[in-house]
């Protein structure tokens, strides 16, 4: 990848440049925060190889440089449509289809208004970057945390594992027959270590790390059978180079083992309140009142060694180990660094 080639992203909610516009975000693998974050830093890495800076939202449409690329993430979102939807609900209307179809939008507006030329023209992607673009997906643990809190069984959400990844599937293709050629999949995250499963489902058998086990199981399903569709896809797109990246293994290390890699109280919130996770009772940024006493939520002490960060999202520093984990490759199929994520091998 030289520094022509450009960054688009189709996926679920992140913090900051990769996702939501907001601070409160409800993606549960955030990650790609820290890819983002490393790729517009000049101090990172894969920024001496890409130099590429914060990609923009798509929905930040006015006046904003997409030369570099798009995201097309929003807080909450789901592969399928969900049920719960903004603001009757928790989830975001803009789910994988709708994303989709706003990619399409995105790919055929920015090349008229590069022929039509004008001040806006330098601000659009080149129409040959499409084909060399990295598109980055992130996406489907909402979908098993919506089936969790609609009151469905775990061995219902289970059910609903391969209509989601065939869905998900389905946009990959599409994508794919509009030009998209390199892929960067990551499948979801041990859900049940996070504090809003574990303050929510305290009956919930625990691992040895303390982790609600029947829900992670529910992840290892959703990742095994996101495994065999990547497998397939690269038989159904052969023209593709797809990157599957572990980043169960990774994440679920901070849970199994912290102390090795200097944090501390991993199934702790850092922003909260209430009960042994400190999540419940008051929401990150709230004002609450206790005993008839106000009350704000706000940061623990040493945000730079805890995991969690508001019983739903990782800390900046859990998403940099996250990062510098997988970006060198040993956590992916093929064991592609990052940076050569673009080669079809």
């Amino acid at each position: 990848m030289g520094d022509s080639e450009i960054f688009f992203r189709i996926y679920s909610s992140i913090l900051l440049a990769i996702g939501s516009i907001t601070v409160r975000v409800a993606n549960l693998l955030a990650t790609i925060l820290a890819i983002s974050s490393q790729l517009a830093q000049t101090s990172a890495l894969p920024t001496k190889s890409l130099g590429l800076p914060y990609l923009s939202a798509y929905l930040d449409s006015l006046g904003t440089n997409f030369t570099h690329g798009a995201n097309f993430a929003t807080a909450a979102s789901t592969i399928r449509l969900p049920i719960n939807i903004i603001p009757r609900g928790g989830f975001s209307p803009f789910y994988l289809d709708i994303q989709y179809s706003q990619f399409g939008q995105f790919k055929n507006r920015s090349q008229i208004i590069r022929q039509k030329g004008g001040v806006f023209a330098n601000l659009m992607p080149k129409g040959d970057y499409f084909s060399k673009a990295l598109y980055t997906f992130d996406i489907g643990q909402n979908d098993l945390g919506e089936g969790f809190f609609s009151n469905m069984t775990i061995e219902e959400v289970n059910a609903s594992v391969p209509d989601i990844v065939n869905k998900f599937s389905t946009n990959v293709k599409n994508i794919y027959n509009l030009g998209a050629r390199s892929f960067w999949i990551h499948n979801t995250g041990p859900i049940g270590c996070l504090p809003y499963i574990l303050a929510n489902f305290q009956s919930a058998q625990r691992d040895s790390y303390g982790c609600a086990k029947p829900y992670n199981d529910v992840a290892q399903y959703f990742n095994h059978k996101l495994k065999e569709a990547i497998v397939q896809l690269r038989k159904d797109l052969p023209l593709a180079a797809i990157t599957h990246v572990d980043v169960y293994s990774v994440k679920y290390s901070l849970f199994s083992k912290p102390k090795e890699y200097g944090f501390e109280l991993p199934l702790v919130a850092c922003c909260g309140y209430g009960g042994i996770y400190n999540y419940g009772s008051g929401g990150c940024g709230e004002t609450i009142t206790i005993n008839g006493s106000q009350i704000f939520v706000g940061s623990c002490e040493r945000p730079s060694i805890r995991v969690n960060w508001d019983g739903v999202h990782y800390t900046e520093a859990a998403n940099k180990f996250i990062f510098d984990q997988i970006s060198t490759g040993l956590f992916s199929d093929p064991p592609t660094p990052l940076k050569m994520a673009c080669h079809n091998i």
